[in-house]
């Protein structure tokens, strides 16, 4: 799904576009600022990604666009599942961000 929407065969609400990272608003946010990124080229997972360089583009992508925002004055929080006992239910590296209200810990 994510290797589809990052190709924009299927539609999403864009926040951010490079040639290698496309990052979208979340279509079931678990909190008022919620994005997720993606690399452009398939990774199942961060353990699959293994350039730096890209991994930290990744991370960059999701700060730099998140940092601009209001609701993420206060502080937000990335999260990138591995593999389904981590909860990672899509098989395509994402990284969440996630801002906007009080994130408790730990989260589940």
């Amino acid at each position: 799904l994510f290797c589809r929407i990052a190709a924009g065969d299927v539609p999403s609400r864009k926040a951010y576009e490079d040639q290698d990272i496309y990052g979208f608003h979340d279509i079931q946010p678990q909190a008022p600022v919620h994005m997720l990124f993606v690399t452009k080229r398939h990774f199942k997972d961060a353990a699959d990604l293994t350039d730096p360089l890209l991994f930290g583009k990744l991370c960059r992508a999701a700060v730099e666009t998140g940092r601009s925002l209001l609701e993420a004055r206060e502080g937000f929080r990335l999260v990138l599942y591995t593999g389904p006992q981590a909860g990672q239910s899509v098989f395509h590296i994402h990284l969440h961000f996630l801002a906007g209200r009080p994130l408790a810990w730990p989260p589940g």
